[in-house]
Order: C-alpha cells, then structure tokens, then sequence
C-alpha cells in the first residue's frame, strides 16, 4: 500500500471510499464544493492520508493540527474520518495511516492528538487502543448542531 497525502485529483476517489464510513451518497459536484476542496488541498494544517493499491484509494485517515495557547503554545491534533474499503479491513492499512499521522501530529510540535468515535463496536474500540490511543484520560461531550 502507497501511503500519500491527499491531492486535488482524489476527490472523487475519497468520496467513494467515504461511502464505506457512513455518507450514504457522493457530494454534488458544485462549485461550493470545489471552494470547500481548494481550501482544504490549500491548509497546511489539515492533512487527509490515503492509502492506495494500484491507484485505489482503499483507506483514508484526517488528522488537523489545531493552534493553541496552552501547553506552550504547542499545537494539538485531531484524528477524524477513518476509514478502510470493506474488502480491505483487518489488513493493518488503517494502523498506517494512523501511524503516520501521529508522526505527522510529532513533527508539528503537538502534545496530544485526540480523537472521537461514535463506534461501539469492539473490534473498532480495540483497533484504537492497538494504536495507542486510550479513553480513559478524557471525557468527550459532544452537541449537534445543526442537521
């Protein structure tokens, strides 16, 4: 598997692949969201990590580095959006990526990388633990906003 940073011409290959996360459908193709895609492509701090077999993009994983003025001003990073192709799970693709970016989080100077899961399924509450992560040191609320 190629690991890579995401770049303009992925779009529509990382759509299909969000439709194995929880998107139901592919976005519309509308100038909103090619503004949306350029801004993102564009932030330096906004990395989408793929991972492709022959030129398929089969696992993806979004970490942001966010500023901060605690801890030093260090920075701290948000994990969102993982995901693996179904025909593509248990393989260790997804640990990757999430390797790389937590070494992605490192170099940014960040202290922590945090992420949210709506998941209950053990075997995905796990896979986050086998990758380092841990839910006991935090307590995530959460308020939907919005539809």
């Amino acid at each position: 598997m190629l690991i890579r940073e995401i770049e303009k011409f992925d779009l529509d290959g990382l759509q299909e692949l969000y439709l194995h996360l929880h998107e139901s459908e592919k976005l519309p193709e509308t100038p909103e969201l090619y503004s949306l895609w350029n801004e993102i492509i564009a932030d330096e701090n906004y990395h989408i990590l793929i991972g492709e077999i022959e030129g398929k993009i089969i696992s993806s994983v979004t970490v942001v580095i966010i500023k901060n003025l605690t801890r030093g001003m260090r920075p701290y990073a948000l994990i969102e959006n993982v995901v693996t192709h179904k025909d593509y799970r248990g393989r260790g693709y997804a640990r990757a990526l999430m390797q790389k970016a937590v070494e992605i989080a490192k170099s940014a100077g960040c202290y922590k990388v945090m992420l949210l899961t709506g998941a209950k399924n053990e075997n995905t509450l796990r896979f986050y633990e086998k990758c380092g992560f841990n839910s006991k040191d935090k307590t995530a609320f959460i308020k939907w906003i919005g539809n």
